[in-house]
């Protein structure tokens, strides 16, 4: 025990320096690590980035405005049909949280990727529901067209998701083809892809103008012309595909009374106004009646007359004259104001893109150029400019199909954007 004891007494100094010198590599190596787990932080924030809130914003403000606006022009009709004041609005909402939630999965968990190779079984699972919409028995008859698939209580319209898969598809098809560049190595090469481009619409064009639906075939034909000229692909061959869908246009209209019937409309606003020419003038009307700020002299939303019944279609085609109508001309501004805002981040997204994956850029484009085209269209429509169409207002008309098609879109817009904004 003496021995021991006087053994220690004499290396007591070298042993208290081995103890400081082990704690003083412990410290060392936890600050190091401190110091390294700091700066992964960094790094990885650096690296992770944010989605576009401007984007965010903008849709938010739209999608606010559409669900105010349905509150108030929907109680009319829902007492009338459904003896409750909210029923549609109920509906619109729960198709809202379906497709908001199904936005949020696409921002948190898609892999984009993934969706790329998906893009052909998508694409054609929605042309294969298209079609089943045209067998008696399976697809419903509304207003003279077979555009819907009933699923239980629930009933929803094929055609509105394949304006998406659509723009999905076609991004992933000349992305490829982009990467191979196989349109600038000769003119036989560049054929490869006009002709089965040529095909692809002529399926397309075959299926809705059965349903009927040929304000989707233009709008769906409109967005596939203008994601193949952006491509770079030969101009001879966009303007060609330009001019024969305007002739088939004309063509159209010339075989179907009621196509014939918009035009002549749209080109003469006076002719047969208790008629043929009813919704369109009552739009003019419901529009020039909102003055500056609102017909009750301030923005008066809920106060609108011509959702008494005197408007065809307030809560679909023509929501943006009631809007117009209880907001005014600012109010009007605005909503436009705010299409414009989306565009213009929805198309700088894309830009951003294409420094490293064409398809992510092809994808931003026609998605921003779908969802905002539309929503011209349809105002375009209500005040003269152009002959009216059944296209809903982007995030404001009621439909449930059209609101989480275009919800998923706005999904899959705000992932690329987080992904590539700076």
């Amino acid at each position: 025990r003496f021995g021991l004891c006087a053994f220690f007494k004499k290396n007591q100094n070298s042993f208290e320096f081995g103890i400081r010198k082990s704690v003083c590599q412990k410290i060392d190596a936890l600050k190091f690590n401190a110091y390294n787990r700091i700066m992964m932080r960094r790094i990885r924030g650096a690296f992770q980035r944010k989605p576009d809130k401007i984007l965010i914003l903008s849709a938010a403000l739209l999608i606010f405005l559409g669900i105010i606006l349905l509150a108030t022009v929907s109680v009319p009709y829902s007492l009338d049909k459904f003896n409750s004041p909210f029923y549609f609005l109920k509906r619109q909402l729960f198709f809202l949280l379906l497709g908001i939630s199904g936005a949020y999965i696409i921002y948190k968990q898609s892999n984009l990727n993934c969706l790329k190779n998906l893009s052909t079984f998508l694409f054609f699972f929605n042309l294969i529901l298209v079609f089943l919409t045209l067998i008696p028995g399976i697809g419903q008859k509304l207003g003279g067209a077979t555009r819907w698939l009933s699923l239980g209580p629930f009933s929803f319209q094929p055609t509105e998701f394949l304006k998406l898969t659509f723009v999905i598809y076609l991004s992933a098809w000349l992305a490829e083809r982009k990467k191979s560049k196989i349109w600038r190595k000769s003119k036989e090469q560049s054929l490869q892809v006009f002709l089965p481009f040529i095909i692809l619409m002529l399926i397309l064009i075959v299926l809705l103008y059965l349903q009927p639906d040929i304000s989707t075939l233009g709008l769906i034909a409109l967005t596939g012309l203008t994601l193949y000229f952006i491509a770079g692909t030969p101009k001879w061959q966009s303007f060609l595909l330009f001019f024969a869908g305007v002739l088939f246009l004309i063509l159209a209209a010339q075989f179907s009374n009621y196509r014939f019937n918009r035009i002549a409309v749209f080109l003469n606003p006076n002719l047969d106004p208790m008629g043929i020419g009813y919704q369109s003038k009552q739009a003019r009307i419901t529009v020039g009646s909102g003055r500056i700020f609102g017909a009750e002299g301030g923005f008066s939303l809920g106060l609108s007359r011509q959702k008494f019944g005197f408007l065809p279609q307030p809560m679909s085609d023509s929501i943006f004259a009631i809007f117009s109508e209880e907001t005014g001309f600012v109010g009007a501004c605005f909503l436009i104001f705010l299409f414009l805002i989306f565009a213009w981040r929805g198309f700088k997204i894309s830009k951003i893109s294409e420094e490293n994956d064409f398809f992510l850029a092809f994808l931003a484009f026609g998605i921003t150029f779908w969802l905002v085209i539309q929503a011209f269209i349809n105002i375009g429509a209500i005040i003269g400019v152009l002959p009216l169409t059944g296209i809903p207002l982007t995030f404001i008309s009621y439909g449930g199909s059209a609101l989480i098609a275009e919800l998923l879109g706005l999904g899959i817009l705000i992932k690329i954007s987080s992904m590539v904004s700076r």
